[in-house]
């Protein structure tokens, strides 16, 4: 999904009015839960933990503390920031486009107008790979691979219904191939069956093949130009395939949090995601930073989930994490 620039937008103060405890100026006067619905060590993770004390710093009378209630691939988590108060001391990491996919693969007790959207801070955009001595050394041969004697292509994926099933589904309806998916539970152990040679090729994002550029030969990046982490490496445009997809990682609160509030989280968000030794930081993990905020977040989340429902409406796929 094509992300956008996004210019920083303030609520204006022509909403309903609000309790009287969201008017205080004093906002915020006791520590905020961040929680994050994954293990301590991944990704989504990471970015929380670098992020926190930049908005600490703008937010200037609270501390941020970070908690790990993983499970059910994010959805216990999320759905802890979706029922908590709307009163700015609880927000969450949220994830694109695993958090809405979940929502059709099972029941949840969250939606698309549950939060109010913060700011997204990482576009980690998928990428195609295979075992570094396959002769597979593009989208064509992959393809051409997948029409030998009619097999398909087995790919290892960390999860059904998220990002690395979605852009294998792209190329398989494009290519006219077949995809069998073998999913894993997390990017190391689906990482490790490629380089073992268990599987055909694998999809993952950016940031997880840096480091095993020995291992792994990256086929293609699935965003509309060229990574600037990975200039060398064509997009899949490039290759003849219309595919733009990747995982984007931001946070949001609960919905109906009151203006005075939000205005507060979004301005926080802003400057930390602007100061350089945050960037620094974030780069030096190969994350790829990319900011929309406010209401243009709220609008790149339903773009997102209206390409969920079109996937499991035409092609579902199975809840196996």
């Amino acid at each position: 999904m094509k992300l956008f620039n996004a210019a920083f937008a303030v609520v204006a103060a022509t909403l309903c009015a609000v309790p009287a405890f969201a008017q205080d100026s004093s906002y915020p006067n006791k520590d905020i839960n961040l929680i994050v619905g994954f293990a301590a060590g991944g990704g989504t993770d990471t970015l929380a933990r670098l992020i926190a004390p930049h908005v600490e710093k703008n937010l200037k009378g609270a501390k941020i503390i970070v908690k790990n209630v993983p499970g059910a691939g994010g959805q216990i988590g999320i759905t802890q920031v979706a029922k908590a108060k709307p009163d700015g001391y609880t927000i969450g990491l949220f994830t694109l486009p695993g958090t809405v996919a979940r929502t059709y693969d099972r029941k949840t007790e969250y939606g698309v107008n549950s939060f109010t959207y913060l700011a997204n801070i990482v576009n980690d955009p998928s990428v195609i790979v295979v075992n570094k001595a396959s002769r597979v050394n593009s989208l064509a041969d992959l393809v051409k691979l997948g029409k030998q004697g009619n097999k398909g292509v087995t790919v290892a994926v960390s999860t059904m219904g998220g990002d690395d099933q979605f852009v294998m589904m792209a190329l398989g309806e494009q290519g006219g191939i077949r995809i069998d998916y073998v999913p894993f539970k997390g990017t190391a152990p689906a990482r490790s069956a490629l380089m073992g040679g268990h599987v055909d090729s694998s999809s993952m994002n950016l940031s997880e093949v840096i480091g095993f550029e020995d291992e792994l030969k990256v086929l293609c990046v699935a965003q509309k130009e060229r990574s600037p982490l990975a200039p060398n490496i064509p997009t899949a445009k490039e290759q003849g395939f219309n595919i733009e997809m990747g995982t984007t990682r931001g946070f949001v609160a609960p919905a109906n949090l009151p203006a005075p509030v939000r205005e507060k989280l979004l301005a926080a968000f802003k400057a930390a995601y602007d100061d350089p030794e945050f960037q620094k930081s974030m780069k030096a993990t190969g994350a790829q930073l990319e900011y929309v905020g406010g209401k243009d977040y709220e609008e790149l989340t339903k773009q997102q989930d209206a390409i969920a429902r079109k996937v499991w409406q035409t092609t579902p796929w199975t809840d196996a994490n």
